[in-house]
């Protein structure tokens, strides 16, 4: 036992006069000393041969062996890491700057974002609502009874049935919640996603945006409906944009139009985008159907209002020339790259 003492103080010595400049040489310390075949494990087995009466004594020195060389291991392991900092990871404040990567807003949030500054302009307040929806609100309130032929027109996700809670087709239901809330006069416009059961395609996709606005007051005409959306259009694509509005049909409007803008990508010439006419549908308007107010008890011969709608992936189709509806939700950086800010 007295030679095992004096070979433990020795590798004790060994150890404390051990110096490590680097990580490997460190990790080189622990293989010899604490590895599996190290020299702590290699000692401690000698145990075996030690004399019962001495077992206990001995037991003692070598878990002051152990506990020695575990302890200059992290001495040296934290002098290492120090060095490190110093040399290896010290700050050169001489070397210019890391490049910062710089984000980008979606194309679809920055034009949503500049057809809300353009109607807050003239006075219209944003309006939210749930985008999961009962079929009152969707369509009932609408002035879309559950047998009118109209529903056709948009196919519709239901979660359940009896009663009926579905994706929203429109956002004309959080028009819907406006007025039940809140007596003319009501101008506000209705941002937000909504869902149809289409076939995903270059032109068409089962969910995408839409704004839409609504305008309820004593003496609202047709004329302030169009005088709105000259204004909004001249603002959006520039002041020599041509304009035409068409008859149409929407169950919540009577009378409707349609709105059409001289195609900016041929400037009015024919294209596919256009479809070789010169002119490209932005959206869908009206005289708020007296049906509609009444569903919310706002009396028809007091009060008028005009209401509108337009899909925000058109509005940026034509701004920025995308021509197939997909790119929006592909989360392709290629694509959305080229909308970063210059600042």
């Amino acid at each position: 036992m007295e030679q095992l003492v004096q070979q433990i103080e020795a590798y004790k010595q060994e150890m404390a006069a051990y110096e490590a400049a680097t990580a490997e040489a460190v990790e080189a310390f622990r293989i010899k000393y604490l590895g599996t075949k190290g020299l702590v494990k290699e000692v401690m087995g000698e145990m075996k041969n030690v004399p019962n009466e001495q077992k206990k004594a001995f037991g003692l020195v070598l878990n002051e062996f152990k506990q020695f060389a575990e302890t200059r291991y992290e001495t040296l392991k934290s002098l290492g890491a120090q060095e490190d900092h110093v040399h290896g990871n010290q700050i050169d404040w001489s070397l210019p700057g890391d490049p910062v990567a710089v984000g980008s807003r979606h194309p679809l949030s920055l034009v949503r974002n500049q057809i809300v500054s353009i109607f807050k302009r003239l006075g219209f307040a944003v309006a939210e609502g749930p985008e999961i929806e009962d079929d009152w609100h969707n369509f009932g309130a609408m002035n879309l009874p559950e047998d009118h032929p109209a529903r056709d027109m948009q196919d519709t996700f239901y979660i359940s049935r009896n009663p009926d809670w579905l994706l929203r087709t429109h956002t004309s239901s959080v028009q819907a919640r406006v007025m039940e809330k809140q007596k003319p006069p009501i101008r506000v416009i209705c941002p937000g996603r909504v869902y149809r059961n289409e076939t995903v395609s270059a032109r068409a996709h089962c969910f995408f945006h839409q704004v839409e606005g609504l305008y309820i007051d004593e003496h609202v005409s047709f004329a302030d409906l169009k005088q709105t959306l000259y204004f909004f259009v001249q603002e959006m694509f520039g002041k020599n944009v041509k304009v035409r509005f068409r008859p149409s049909y929407f169950p919540f409007t009577e009378p409707s139009a349609e709105m059409d803008i001289s195609c900016l990508i041929c400037g009015g010439e024919g294209c596919n985008i256009c479809k070789h006419t010169g002119w490209v549908e932005i959206l869908g308007s009206g005289m708020v159907h007296p049906k509609v107010l009444e569903n919310f008890g706002i009396d028809p011969n007091k009060y008028t209002g005009f209401a509108f709608g337009m899909g925000v992936e058109r509005i940026t189709q034509l701004k920025y020339q995308v021509n197939d509806l997909r790119l929006y939700s592909q989360n392709d950086l290629r694509f959305l790259k080229q909308f970063t800010g210059a600042i």
